[in-house]
């Protein structure tokens, strides 16, 4: 476990914090530069597509489930009244013009234990014509929400939901600000917690670097996985109504590995290969003429066996340094010598 610090930058200048750095020999590096979102609401510049996708909404606990919308009848039509509802992402902030999903529910579970959806609409700020009584609003915006009960009791009437949401951007790079590929790259985020059975809920999984994703306030669990098996973990908090850019740094590179007759000549093919760690762990096995992979840096054996001959290497892996790594035939094994582990 490594011990990393990270910035926060305020109208008071830098404090330093501790964040938590797992995986093999990695070290992170978190900027978390505080932009105010409402300011892209004021100046009437049109938010950032990222931001204004619905296609990832979630709703709040105890609302997962819902029946089909109703259809109120002519009676409750006549007694109607407009609700207007809109949000802010933090309380004396703009309201939020588009990118919402607004669902109204009755408060009680219908006979089947869900509870009756009476509306919905996407948009900014909306109107709604509805009976008198009571409703459960939600308001989702990405992975940000939030529920409010309201009663509906003849005159029109305006509420507002402080989503309590800011943003969520990552992004990943090799020492010296060396940029990764993004095919390569992919971030899951987790609540901090882990439940019941000690595990982190899944968040958001799959998430392409530099995508912003929109979250309620708190702090959040992010693995960065710079191929299958370069891992950085770290916990980041995100503020309400800021977007918070965390860059992670990835002490890794890519190595490509043959099988020569000569050094620089063509890879031979059908062959089998193994990377093992200085522990023992086999971290790679496949079949093919070439075997490319990212690894963390540090010590590793690679075996290669064609036909019945068997190849074995040690090589060292430095962070960021791509490398072509040849078997050659000085590297065979003798057919006595011992096998690794």
């Amino acid at each position: 476990m490594a011990l990393v610090g990270w910035a926060r930058r305020s109208s008071h200048g830098y404090s330093l914090e501790i964040a938590t750095g797992l995986g093999f020999m990695a070290r992170m590096r978190l900027v978390a530069i505080r932009i105010i979102l409402m300011s892209l609401l004021t100046a009437g510049v049109s938010v950032n597509p990222a931001l204004a996708r619905d296609d990832d909404d979630q709703l709040s606990p105890g609302l997962t489930e819902y029946a089909a919308p109703q259809t109120q009848s002519p009676l409750d039509q006549a007694k109607a009244s407009q609700l207007v509802l809109a949000a802010q992402l933090k309380e004396d902030t703009p309201e939020i013009p588009e990118g919402l999903i607004w669902r109204i529910f009755a408060p009680e579970p219908g006979p089947d234990g869900k509870l009756p959806l009476v509306a919905t609409a996407k948009g900014g700020t909306r109107a709604f014509t509805l009976a008198p009584g009571s409703y459960l609003v939600h308001a989702a915006y990405g992975r940000a929400g939030a529920t409010k009960r309201i009663t509906v009791a003849g005159a029109s009437k305006r509420e507002s939901l402080v989503l309590d949401a800011g943003g969520l951007k990552l992004d990943a790079v090799l020492p010296g600000d060396i940029r990764i590929p993004e095919k390569q790259l992919r971030f899951s985020i987790y609540e901090a917690d882990a439940d019941a059975t000690g595990e982190r809920p899944l968040i958001v999984p799959n998430v392409r670097p530099n995508a912003i994703i929109r979250l309620n306030a708190g702090t959040y669990h992010v693995v960065s996985n710079y191929g299958p098996i370069a891992v950085i973990r770290s916990d980041i908090r995100v503020e309400a109504g800021q977007l918070t850019e965390a860059t992670v740094e990835h002490r890794a590179a890519e190595v490509t590995l043959k099988l020569v007759r000569e050094s620089g000549g063509e890879a031979i093919a059908d062959t089998a290969w193994s990377i093992l760690t200085e522990s023992g762990e086999i971290v790679l096995d496949t079949v093919g003429a070439y075997a490319t992979i990212v690894l963390p840096e540090g010590e590793y054996t690679i075996v290669a066996k064609n036909r019945d001959r068997i190849y074995q290497r040690d090589f060292t892996v430095a962070a960021g340094q791509k490398q072509d790594v040849e078997l050659l035939p000085g590297d065979l094994v003798p057919p006595d010598a011992a096998f690794p582990d």
